[in-house]
């Protein structure tokens, strides 16, 4: 998506968002920011003016109704913004039209006048060269109104007057329910040019943070929902859903997966820019499976990135050293980068954006990921079902091939309601059953599915020696499937 060509954009400084706004937000326009509490209206309009600073050199105004100088400048701190030091640099300027403060913003009464509040903003705005304005929250500002009427004049003046002033504001409103009213007044979006909407809702008890860019006048934007995390020195930065462009390329070409036998039941090996999927029971083997992926992959030339969420790192050198692989030594020559997190060590749209920074500085061409399944728990559906779309399509564009592995079979489901669309995003589906032979179980690799290929359709013994996973003959004769 392309940005206007006749109207200027503004850098809103939140990596992800230009792909949403197609550029950034209008120029010289009012852009109403709203959400529940705790989804980060602040830090978007602070994040806001210190982009101005830091890469336009613009100077902002920051006019609080709520939360006082002081406090703020501490919160902001811990996302790397020294507000202080913007305010001596004279970069940064508050308006503190807080509760507490002693000069009056709004008369009420008879009559309703904004006049001073504006007089104080114009002000500020001329003595700083401020190109930025931000107002922190107008839910407090119009609720001194003793009605929707006259709140609705005085708030219309208030833009009007930014407006005039040659500045692009931010206007941050308070919401009660993150799929309700879009305001609690209901008014303030239609003064707005552009309306973002900013949500942590509750599912499962679960949060999912989305931004939502609802409405830009003037300009094209992508619609949806799209995930977005807060993160310790950088503040909000969004994930865009990017899946709907399908760009990743194709190849004939066949790379191993790591395992001759399997090799063999792809009918010479998987298609290079492929995404695999492996899904079978507890200690079917996938993690085993994930190990010779990498293993293959660097024996090949290839840098590799594993990234384990059931597992930590030191037992993931101790069980390869056990089938014979030296992921040590691989990390140590440099093709191999092991990730082992705790699923609840962070959100998921956390671990989505990690995940995707590795593969754009350690620039891998094999991605795996052991397991989607322990990655599920902490996630909604919803939420999942979009990590998964954009990082399956995220490493197709950006390495040679991809693994991810889970453990359960009902991920392959046509239940629209519980479908994670994992199966159908998927090149190649291998399952890995137990199969009761006599008073025993005996393992089995299955080949579900292959895009663009032959491939065996038997069920084929596999053993898990010193050497890994050895590929057997076909089962004869299979009555069940454990």
């Amino acid at each position: 998506m392309t940005s206007d060509t006749h109207l200027r954009r503004v850098a809103v400084g939140i990596p992800g968002l230009e792909q949403l706004t197609g550029g950034g937000l209008p120029a010289n326009r009012l852009t109403l920011v709203a959400g529940t509490a705790g989804s980060g209206k602040t830090i978007f309009a602070a994040q806001f003016l210190a982009a101005g600073i830091e890469t336009a050199g613009e100077p902002g105004v920051f006019v609080t109704f709520e939360e006082r100088p002081e406090s703020m400048r501490q919160n902001l701190r811990s996302l790397g913004w020294d507000i202080s030091a913007y305010e001596r640099a004279g970069s940064w300027l508050f308006v503190d039209a807080s509760p507490r403060h002693q000069v009056d913003t709004v008369f009420t009464g008879g009559s309703y006048d904004l006049s001073p509040l504006t007089n104080r903003i114009r002000h500020a705005v001329a003595s700083t060269g401020a190109r930025r304005v931000a107002l922190d929250s107008v839910g407090a500002l119009v609720g001194q109104f003793d009605g929707v009427a006259p709140a609705r004049q005085a708030l219309f003046h208030l833009a009007g007057n930014l407006e005039r002033a040659g500045v692009t504001t931010v206007m941050t409103g308070e919401r009660g329910d993150d799929y309700g009213p879009l305001t609690r007044l209901g008014f303030e979006e239609f003064i707005a040019d552009n309306v973002v909407i900013l949500r942590n809702a509750l599912a499962g008890e679960k949060r999912r943070r989305t931004i939502e860019v609802l409405k830009l006048r003037g300009g094209g934007h992508r619609r949806g929902e799209h995930l977005f995390t807060l993160l310790d020195g950088q503040g909000i930065v969004v994930v865009p859903m990017s899946v709907e462009t399908m760009d990743y390329p194709t190849s004939t070409r066949r790379l191993s997966c790591g395992v001759a036998g399997l090799d063999a039941m792809f009918d010479g090996g998987l298609f290079e820019r492929s995404l695999w999927l492996v899904a079978g029971s507890t200690g079917s083997g996938k993690s085993l499976l994930a190990t010779h992926f990498v293993a293959g992959g660097v024996a090949a030339g290839q840098r590799c990135v594993l990234n384990s969420f059931e597992e930590s790192h030191d037992q993931l050198l101790r069980n390869a050293a056990s089938w014979g692989i030296e992921l040590e030594a691989m990390e140590a020559g440099g093709n191999l980068r092991i990730v082992a997190e705790a699923p609840e060590s962070a959100s998921l749209e956390d671990h989505l954006q990690r995940m995707k920074a590795t593969v754009d500085t350690f620039r891998p061409q094999r991605v795996a990921i052991d397991s989607l399944s322990a990655l599920q728990r902490i996630a909604t559906v919803k939420s999942f079902r979009d990590y998964a779309l954009e990082l399956s399509f995220y490493i197709k564009r950006r390495s040679m091939l991809g693994l991810m592995t889970h453990s359960d079979r009902d991920l392959i489901t046509v239940d629209p309601a519980t479908d994670l669309h994992v199966s159908t995003i998927s090149d190649v589906i291998t399952l890995l059953h137990y199969v009761p032979v006599g008073n025993e179980l005996q393992r089995g690799a299955q080949v579900l599915k292959m895009r663009g290929s032959d491939h065996d359709k038997t069920i084929r013994r596999f053993t898990i020696t010193g050497t890994g996973m050895n590929v057997g003959e076909p089962f004869e004769e299979v009555d069940r499937l454990l």
